[in-house]
């Protein structure tokens, strides 16, 4: 008979493509995710996963073993939601401001669905300064939008997004950005120092020989919002996570795909170098589940 409590793991590996990366997620040692997983194949009569070099490669009982435990897991969350609804304390986050602004609300909604009764704290900050208030411990759980080097702070991939270059829908008829060549004139909406959006975007403008730095004609502004009224203002070309456009009704910005300069990137989970345990582990755990 299989033991369900292990399903969850077989999903991560299964998800995750390897051993090792199912390890990070579920914060387990890699020889106890193998042992798990041969654990499962000998109780349910069948090899589960060709093991590569680069990787695990899922055979046909896996395929169909995914669909079963994906239902049961599920089960066993909400069955154990429901048996512990008094052990949790307070939820407290740290998030950068477009995961804070346009991801983490419909989460956070369908978490105090199963536990209303837990207060919710969000502290909103630039990636700088959330991994700073992990590696400090004033908060236990983080997600950032850059995927700096975080001393004493573990960075796991939680969603990918991309950045998409806009303007005004209301821009004047001369006001043209067909091709990178225009965007070296253009005025740029930037992020302050610090964030995480700032990073990638400076990254991929270098490498697109467009500038290194904010130019004299730019502006720099300290929150997403700002930089989404500043586009839709008309003050210049800003680069905008998809998440922001999309939760945007009525968007008087309009994308600019001649630029070719949509930059993909992945928010990442910021963790204290020791786990996580009680709340903030619950609710990681839940948003892993939403996200996928």
């Amino acid at each position: 008979m299989v033991d369900p409590s292990i399903l969850p793991t077989f999903v991560a590996v299964y998800e995750a493509g390897s051993i090792s990366a199912a390890s990070r997620e579920l914060y387990v040692s890699q020889p106890t995710v193998t042992a798990r997983i041969s654990r499962l194949e000998e109780e349910f009569g069948a090899p589960l996963f060709f093991r590569q070099a680069r990787g695990v490669t899922p055979t046909v009982e896996a395929e169909r073993l995914l669909v079963v435990a994906k239902e049961i897991a599920r089960l066993l969350a909400k069955t154990q939601v429901m048996n512990e609804p008094d052990r949790l304390g307070p939820l407290h986050l740290a998030a950068s401001t477009t995961i804070a602004s346009h991801v983490l609300p419909p989460l956070l909604a369908g978490f105090r669905e199963r536990f209303p009764d837990v207060p919710i704290r969000l502290t909103v900050g630039n990636t700088r300064e959330v991994i700073q208030a992990i590696r400090e411990g004033e908060v236990p759980l983080g997600l950032v939008e850059g995927s700096a080097r975080a001393p004493r702070v573990r960075l796991t991939p939680f969603l990918d997004d991309a950045i998409v270059p806009v303007a005004s829908q209301a821009a004047r008829n001369d006001t043209r950005y067909e091709n990178r060549q225009d965007l070296k004139s253009a005025t740029i909406l930037w992020r302050e120092s610090g964030s995480g959006t700032r990073a990638v975007i400076t990254r991929a403008l270098k490498e697109a020989g467009i500038r290194t730095r904010p130019a004299t004609q730019d502006i720099v502004l300290g929150s997403t919002s700002a930089i989404l009224s500043a586009a839709a203002a008309g003050l210049g070309v800003a680069f905008l996570s998809r998440h922001t456009l999309a939760s945007v009704e009525g968007s008087r910005l309009k994308a600019l795909p001649g630029l070719s300069l949509t930059i993909p990137r992945t928010f990442h989970w910021a963790v204290p170098a020791g786990g996580l345990s009680g709340t903030a582990g619950r609710f990681h755990a839940y948003a892993q589940r939403e996200a996928r």
